[in-house]
């Protein structure tokens, strides 16, 4: 039998969806617009197909790969980031998605988050020299380490980054709007996810509506279902997503999201649980992902990506492998990241035509 990282992207695809599919249900409607996202662009592509990334990064990128090993994000790229309200209510931003968490080379997310950076400057204009964006990025990890991270809580510091989170946060109306229009869900719902949802709302007596979600890429196919209601005034969301194991755990199946939130320097979402089998959140306007294309055009791309850079160290600073982490990114020179990130951006760029004229 072939090596994972020996078939093509197609078979690829097929084997990950199959071995998916024996752990948890999937909904075959929103695994073919999944597809149907893998052709419209490499970006998308590369959001989609984890499970190709898992299987062959090590492999490209040889000696970079050889490095101290962290409780990762695995799924790292410049669209996993989005903000929340922590416990004292104020507006923070970070790492939103730990979908994929597994220990990891620290180089892995460092390296999937400078390759999507390469591949952003062409389908989402993000208007910044490739070398630079990379630059960025690794500075922004270094000083993190050196001085032990911080969260960042937009309410009194980090203006450039606030300014670019709130400026998708002008039109609340679209987003609720869009929740509502969702159809009913006519299927029976697995009473485990009622009773989560029921305990996540603050009354438990709300009446609500149960609808399905298709979002995110990584996580298209998985069950996703949102409670409606209003409280108080005002319309109110909740979102139980179906977990699974990371496509790097082969047959372990072990689950490390829960893991991953409680360590680290972060401001927590006290609305964000772990509850079995399925991640339990709050939805709102000011409490999800960020997309490049929700952002002002004018805004500080290399101040974007450090940051970016930074929060990735704020997630490692919980393992640790923090000191010898500091010491393995000294003794590399400063072209590794970049040259390691084009080498692999230019892997997916190779995947996705091929699955571009495959799915033509």
């Amino acid at each position: 039998m072939k090596d994972r990282s020996e078939v093509g992207i197609v078979e690829a695809t097929a084997r990950y969806e199959a071995w998916l599919a024996e752990r948890i249900p999937l909904i075959k409607p929103d695994l073919e617009h999944k597809h149907r996202a893998m052709s419209a662009g490499i970006f998308p592509f590369l959001r989609a197909t984890f499970y190709r990334w898992a299987a062959r990064w090590q492999a490209i990128v040889g000696d970079v790969a050889r490095a101290p090993t962290v409780l990762a994000v695995g799924d790292l790229h410049v669209e996993n980031f989005g903000t929340w309200r922590d416990a004292e209510g104020r507006l923070v931003w970070g790492v939103n998605d730990f979908d994929e968490a597994w220990p990891l080379p620290y180089t892995n997310d460092l390296l999937r988050l400078a390759t999507s950076a390469l591949v952003a400057r062409e389908y989402h204009d993000l208007r910044i020299d490739g070398k630079e964006a990379v630059s960025a990025i690794l500075d922004g990890y270094r000083e993190a380490l050196e001085r032990g991270g911080h969260a960042f809580v937009l309410a009194e510091h980090h203006t450039a980054l606030r300014e670019m989170a709130l400026y998708r946060l002008h039109d609340p109306e679209t987003f609720w709007d869009k929740l509502e229009s969702l159809p009913t869900v006519k299927t029976p719902v697995p009473n485990v996810v009622l009773t989560s949802l029921r305990r996540a709302l603050p009354e438990g007596d709300l009446k609500v509506r149960i609808v399905h979600r298709v979002a995110g890429l990584g996580s298209l196919g998985r069950q996703r279902f949102v409670a409606l209601a209003v409280w108080r005034g005002g319309r109110i969301a909740r979102e139980a997503k179906a977990l699974a194991p990371s496509a790097l755990s082969g047959a372990a199946g072990t689950i490390h999201y829960a893991a991953i939130l409680r360590r680290g320097v972060r401001c927590p979402d006290p609305c964000v649980r772990v509850d079995g089998a399925w991640l339990v959140r709050r939805l709102a306007p000011d409490c999800s992902r960020v997309r490049l294309n929700e952002l002002p055009r004018k805004r500080d791309e290399a101040r974007l990506l450090s940051a970016m850079g930074w929060e990735t160290a704020n997630v490692h600073l919980g393992s640790p492998a923090s000191r010898a982490i500091r010491a393995d990114v000294k003794r590399r020179d400063k072209r590794w990241l970049y040259e390691a990130a084009r080498r692999l951006a230019d892997a997916i760029d190779h995947d996705w035509h091929v699955w571009h004229k495959s799915n033509a």
